[in-house]
């Protein structure tokens, strides 16, 4: 297929362009309860081509950009046909012009994980073994589960070069608890792991049984009012978001965003902890065929670094980095223990948790939250948390303890000031 698209480009004349191809071969699960009720392997492949035309507009050069996407079944006649529809809509697009980068042919990079020592059926036995390992109760149980796991070899070149190739493995998945008393209760979870990740699995299984249990004695609303708040799990990972979306230079070129490298975008006044976070490349090239590297983001709270593809760090004249989906997270200063002193609101479960990049503002709807009062805990559901990370950024406490997730390696929990809460 790659040289039909190839013969195909040349034929209709299109010079500048850019494929990636994705061979997915994966091993998947699918349970009701501990009962196996489907299973599946599959090897696919998927082709992506980016076409780009050039040309003028009142005197200034131009390039154009559309995608297709190309799939194994296809005719000659249709990949032929994709591709001049690709390059006809790509007249419309009027982008200043924007070199690709360039580079040359590349040995394949091949991933050195855990996941890659077993086959893939080894994997998934394994870890759906550590899936069940906590599943031992009556009330309180998996009630269906999903296991992948995948092997992905990416391939990755273009009209400047650019010939580059590697692999990558994954584990992921999602299972939801359910606990039947006091009330009938379920929670939804996920996972995803570069690595065989057994224990740590078997770990977030047993905590999903234990929060949908709390879950399930929650019947009470929190009091409206101003909570010291802590946060954890994902919901630290969407908070912090905000600083990798707002120094994109997709956000900085067109001004919505206001960052500059060197500026304190943390506050000028930090209480706190301050702010370290490394962009983190967990595969070796970006989808443009670019080197990545890990790269120093925010440094005590100073931004360093300007992040993105190829098209608006030319417009910047900067260096494209290519696109980042990890960041790494210095710990912070406290324990968990010393975090959870005196009176406060952890929030273990939202409806939805989001944060507006473009304003600061985030919030969310609580499925569980614990308030805790001395030794007294009680278990509260619904209300809703808001407030503005331009407002709390400056006093903002991480904890020590770290977790892995899926684009987020850091502290397990935040702890912010004054956050208002809406209950009863």
């Amino acid at each position: 297929m790659k040289e039909q698209i190839l013969q195909a480009l040349k034929t209709n004349q299109i010079e500048t362009y850019l494929i990636n191809e994705a061979e997915v071969e994966s091993v998947e699960l699918f349970f009701v309860k501990k009962e196996l009720d489907m299973s599946r392997m599959k090897k696919v492949t998927h082709y992506v081509v980016n076409v780009f035309r050039d040309f003028e507009k009142d005197g200034t050069k131009m390039r154009g950009s559309a995608t297709a996407k190309i799939y194994p079944s296809m005719s000659y006649e249709e990949v032929d046909d994709t591709l001049k529809d690709a390059y006809y809509a790509a007249s419309f697009a009027n982008n200043l012009y924007y070199p690709l980068p360039k580079g040359e042919k590349e040995d394949k990079i091949c991933t050195q994980t855990s996941l890659a020592s077993y086959s893939l059926e080894e994997c998934i036995r394994k870890l759906t073994d550590a899936l069940f390992k906590y599943d031992t109760q009556e009330e309180t149980f998996i009630n269906s589960s999903e296991v992948f796991v995948e092997k992905r070899t990416i391939h990755i070149l273009n009209s400047e070069g650019i010939d580059v190739s590697y692999e990558k493995y994954c584990a992921k998945g999602e299972f939801v608890v359910q606990c039947r008393v006091p009330q009938d209760v379920e929670t939804y979870h996920e996972f995803y792991y570069e690595n065989l990740e057994c224990e740590a699995l078997a770990l977030k299984v047993k905590g999903a049984l234990e929060t949908t249990a709390l879950r399930a004695q929650a019947k009470d609303n929190p009091r409206t009012g101003k909570y010291k708040v802590i946060l954890s799990d994902i919901h630290i990972a969407t908070l912090l978001d905000y600083y990798t979306f707002k120094s994109a230079s997709s956000m900085v070129y067109p001004k919505y965003s206001n960052f500059k490298v060197e500026d304190c975008v943390q506050g000028e006044d930090v209480k706190g902890d301050k702010l370290n976070i490394i962009l983190k490349a967990t595969d070796p090239y970006s989808g443009e065929g670019i080197k990545m590297v890990d790269r120093v983001l925010l440094q005590d709270g100073v931004l360093k670094t300007i992040h993105g593809a190829c098209k608006f760090a030319h417009y910047l004249g900067i260096e494209p980095t290519g696109s980042y989906g990890t960041v790494k997270v210095a710990e912070g200063t406290h324990t968990l223990e010393e975090m959870k002193q005196g009176t406060y609101l952890e929030v273990l479960s939202f409806s939805d948790f989001q944060i507006d990049p473009f304003t600061g503002d985030f919030g969310g709807e609580m499925r569980l939250a614990l308030y805790h009062e001395g030794d007294k805990v009680t278990p509260l559901t619904g209300g809703s948390i808001s407030g503005n990370i331009q407002e709390v950024q400056h006093n903002l406490m991480l904890s020590k303890e770290c977790q892995v997730r899926k684009g987020y390696e850091g502290p397990v929990s935040i702890c912010l000031e004054d956050i208002m809460v809406a209950g009863e």
